[in-house]
């Protein structure tokens, strides 16, 4: 029921579910308040908490949601493994794209938590009742944008900070130099920005999959 479910997304707890259990005899009654409350406080702790593991480091770089380089690179990867001083390329330059991908996560939560505070109750009911997914969908569709915009700086700024487009670029201009070639393009900034985004909204649904897993 609507009643044992917004009582149980209050804390996300097996505990607290189980005493849901218990008092369903009595004649407790949520409102449509205590419903999009209970709803939103499980939302802002799932994401939270997904938006915190991505953000420490090797949340990305150790993890599922590990950025790899755009299918492009890798013919670069590949003809300048055999030239001196760029044999470990590949996994200098993965490194450092998902430090900028760990560094760029941590800017996620507030747009999340604004999101869901702007919540309808209409949203609340359509999310309960709807799919696995359902709340992903809605923050995904609410979040996207203004995510993209606060990530890409953060982004650019980090593989600045570990050198991570100079040696890019480095490696690029090395591999274009080679002959009978063709050229490539060395801006990396999109292809992790998006990547990075897909790993956070997939962290975030697994976190609702679990929510409602647990609820059955």
């Amino acid at each position: 029921s609507i009643l044992l479910v917004s009582v149980f997304l209050v804390s996300c707890d097996p505990a607290d579910f189980q005493r849901a259990l218990d008092t369903l005899g009595e004649s407790t009654v949520l409102s449509d308040a205590d419903v999009s409350n209970g709803l939103k406080e499980a939302l802002h702790n799932g994401v939270g908490a997904g938006v915190d593991y991505l953000s420490q480091t090797d949340g990305y770089y150790r993890s599922v949601y590990r950025i790899v380089m755009p299918d492009e690179a890798q013919q670069v990867i590949e003809k300048l493994k055999i030239i001196p001083g760029f044999d470990k390329v590949e996994e200098e330059i993965i490194l450092r794209v998902n430090r900028a991908a760990e560094l760029a996560a941590s800017k996620a939560k507030p747009i999340f938590t604004k999101a869901i505070k702007q919540m309808t109750f209409r949203d609340v009911w359509d999310i309960l009742m709807g799919e696995q997914n359902a709340a992903t969908t809605y923050l995904h569709t609410n979040t996207y944008s203004d995510l993209y915009k606060e990530f890409q700086p953060v982004i650019v700024e980090s593989l600045n900070q570990y050198g991570a487009l100079d040696y890019w670029t480095q490696a690029v201009n090395k591999y274009n130099s080679l002959p009978f070639v063709k050229q490539v393009n060395p801006y990396l900034e999109d292809h992790i920005t998006k990547m990075a985004l897909v790993g956070l909204f997939d962290m975030i649904e697994q976190k609702e999959v679990g929510i409602r897993t647990d609820i059955k």
